[in-house]
């Protein structure tokens, strides 16, 4: 499937030999969901493959330790209607400029619409791969290596935190707080629950905030997280008692339609700074894109107003 990974299974041993055949260990895998009868289509269609390419059949005897490779049937998924825009492109990285509502990489119920998936097809770089992550509800600048064999290098950039990153959010104005201010606390994020919290402990998230412009009761904030915990720009900018506008999870998890686009988080990834790992080349990107409160803030004191597709950027 253009731009979707196939998933890769190893078949774990067998001492007992309960299966004779390829067909009845994928069988037992996926008992009681919808992935055996799935399975048994793609099997049956010759859509399971091994080692080389070859093409496995149900019959086919069972080898533990072995690989094989299918790409899964997926769900419809809602069209999100904006458009990626590339910043940069070389023979070794990509940088892109990623509309709100975009996933970056497949997860969850998002595998086709995903900037991953669509880069891949329309730019033909099937081994495109993430340098980073960026929230599907946060928009703004995004890194990919072109090559596998570049790609350790950039994602370690991110690791030892070798790249500046600096984010614009849109919150209500308070004049009884001073900025610049750091925020430091420990982030909690369980599996499952939508929303990190704050808890007691050492700190484990750090966060510079800086207050850049005020219209009215609106301010633009410049945030440049030193740590990249889960939601952690989103997480201290609401202890602040300042939720960044649009927010669908802080201060309290709301359930907006999937494809209801009117009220976009305004929060923004607008610069990434760093030295090329491969070239050398001093980098300093910054998105062209803007945040939709700052222009229609009557709209959103009102209430949602719709969000129009565009392409940003030159």
């Amino acid at each position: 499937m253009a731009g979707i990974d196939p998933v890769r299974l190893r078949l774990p041993p067998d001492p007992d030999g309960a299966w004779p055949d390829l067909g009845s260990y994928l069988a037992a895998r996926y008992a009681g969901t919808r992935g055996a009868q799935s399975m048994a289509r793609l099997l049956a269609a010759g859509r399971v493959l091994g080692p080389g390419g070859r093409v496995l059949a149900a019959r086919d005897p069972y080898e533990p330790g072995a690989y094989l490779w299918f790409h899964r049937d997926m769900d419809p998924e809602p069209r999100v209607p904006f458009a990626v825009h590339v910043i940069h492109r070389d023979a070794h990285l990509l940088v892109v400029d990623k509309p709100h509502f975009l996933a970056t990489t497949p997860r969850g119920s998002h595998i086709t619409e995903t900037a991953l998936a669509r880069l891949r097809e329309e730019l033909d770089l099937p081994d495109l791969s993430p340098a980073h992550r960026l929230d599907r509800l946060t928009a703004g600048l995004v890194m990919f290596s072109v090559r596998p064999e570049d790609r350790g290098a950039y994602q370690l950039l991110f690791q030892r935190r070798e790249v500046h990153k600096e984010y614009e959010a849109l919150a209500r104005h308070d004049p009884a707080q001073a900025f610049p201010r750091t925020v430091r606390s420990r982030i909690e994020k369980v599996r499952g629950v939508i929303a990190a919290t704050e808890v007691p402990g050492p700190p484990n998230a750090e966060s510079l905030i800086e207050l850049a412009d005020v219209r009215g009761p609106l301010a633009r904030y410049r945030l440049t997280p030193h740590t990249g915990r889960t939601h952690q720009l989103r997480v201290h900018m609401n202890g602040l008692g300042l939720p960044i506008l649009g927010d669908p999870v802080y201060p309290q998890v709301t359930d907006p339609a999937p494809d209801d686009y009117r009220r976009p988080l305004q929060l923004l990834a607008r610069v990434l700074a760093f030295t090329d790992p491969v070239t050398g080349a001093a980098h300093r990107f910054e998105s062209s894109r803007t945040l939709q409160a700052w222009h229609d803030r009557p709209g959103w004191e009102a209430g949602p107003t719709p969000q129009t597709p565009h392409r940003c950027g030159p």
